[in-house]
């Protein structure tokens, strides 16, 4: 070990002030991907004072089923105050003039550090991690002043990921807006030109001018005239070509950990399976996370390759992906996933369930109109999606660098 590694437990403190005031402040806890993120827990009937406050520049963490998982769920808290499970262990930095909450931060966001706390999880089947062993963890400690250079540059590489998020987060509710109005609403605007319209140009606008309604019984609401009411079996398929992972790269090999959240595209994969083939995807098919805690990743395939079976490889069968794929991205569609999931650990979600999601299909002309639409949008997307993925192993790579610094 280098002579500047210094274990955790030099630096850090437990911190356990409970919520005896009963404060009346946000309920977090702390995900796989180690960020803090809103409670799901039922506190009905819970005594708060039990919960524990977490402050600004303090650090929650899981050390349950780390080897199972293969990470450590642990995240820096950022804002002001939450409370949290007392199962939590809460910790803060005892001098912040010798190590910066930031950089420890860093330095358990690195694969290498999971895959070291995994080492040393050996508690039981689910493979816990003793605090004893968490805090027995080393790291390089250079100078304070190494520390916020390094903190910098990665904090501006992350301040450039969360700006491209946000552009594509417009990009997209854009092309959710004209979707929810064209296929939800069933407004269409009134002032197409010829060329908008792809040669089409006699799209009736149903509600806001006088188009005919129809009340549907499946559905229990009105439709335009002429539509059809099916189910996602109708317009969509799972894909069943298999590839040899042989042929694959990290490029091209597709896991639940490599989906960029927030609909942010993929990332090159940090490891490949064991298995002999995995599931096929081509270029316009639809990826989507089929296990928690990783619902509601999705990714509308930019290049072909092979995914992990905790993913749906899904094809579009009317030749519309991008019709497709915002049926399936909207909440609804993965709240209707989630209340048919199978599993109490680890839910998936059911194949033939989601077959039977049910849907409003248009006629073709209004499918043509929204492909032509749409598609502008996504090419914008995909362009930050590309920028975002190059951004994220550029900061993966520096948090790989820390292992070499010297004071």
């Amino acid at each position: 070990m280098r002579s500047n590694y210094r274990a955790i437990g030099d630096f850090i403190r437990l911190v356990d002030i409970r919520n005896n005031e009963l404060k009346d402040i946000p309920l977090v806890g702390v995900s796989i991907n180690k960020k803090f993120i809103p409670s799901v827990a039922n506190i009905i009937g819970s005594d708060m004072t039990n919960y524990k406050l977490i402050r600004k520049n303090q650090f929650a963490c899981s050390l349950m089923q780390v080897r199972r998982d293969g990470k450590i769920p642990v995240a820096l808290f950022e804002d002001e105050e939450a409370i949290i499970s007392q199962a939590y262990p809460v910790f803060e930095i005892v001098d912040i003039d010798e190590l910066l909450p930031q950089y420890l931060m860093m330095w358990m966001r690195r694969s290498e550090f999971d895959r070291e706390a995994c080492f040393y999880a050996v508690g039981g089947v689910r493979g816990s991690l003793e605090w004893e062993d968490f805090c027995a963890m080393q790291l390089p400690i250079p100078s304070i002043e190494k520390q916020r250079e390094i903190v910098k540059e990665y904090h501006t590489i992350v301040d450039r990921i969360k700006l491209n998020e946000q552009l594509n987060q417009k990009l997209e509710d854009t092309a959710q807006t004209i979707y929810k109005e064209w296929f939800v609403n069933f407004e269409f605007p009134h002032n197409f030109s010829h060329s908008e319209l792809d040669s089409e140009p006699n799209i009736k606008p149903y509600k806001s001018n006088g188009g005919e309604m129809v009340y549907c019984e499946e559905l229990d609401m009105e439709i335009p005239e002429g539509w059809e009411v099916g189910t996602l079996s109708d317009v969509m398929e799972y894909s069943k070509e298999r590839v040899l992972l042989s042929e694959l790269s990290f490029d091209t090999y597709i896991s639940t950990e490599n989906m960029i959240e927030n609909r942010g595209g993929v990332t090159t994969a940090s490891s490949l399976p064991t298995a002999a083939n995995v599931s096929k995807f081509n270029k316009n098919n639809i990826l989507i996370s089929n296990i928690r805690p990783y619902f509601k990743k999705i990714w509308l395939a930019e290049f072909e390759g092979g995914c992990s079976n905790d993913i749906l490889c899904i094809k579009s069968k009317n030749n519309n992906p991008l019709f497709l794929y915002f049926i399936l991205e909207q909440d609804n569609f993965f709240d209707y996933v989630m209340a048919g999931s199978k599993g109490t650990k680890m839910p998936r979600g059911d194949k033939d369930w989601i077959l039977k999601y049910p849907i409003v299909i248009p006629p073709e002309e209004h499918l043509k109109v929204f492909s032509n639409m749409s598609e502008s949008l996504k090419i914008g997307i995909n362009i930050k999606s590309k920028s975002t993925k190059n951004l994220i192993e550029l900061s993966n790579t520096l948090l790989s660098k820390m292992a070499t610094i010297d004071g």
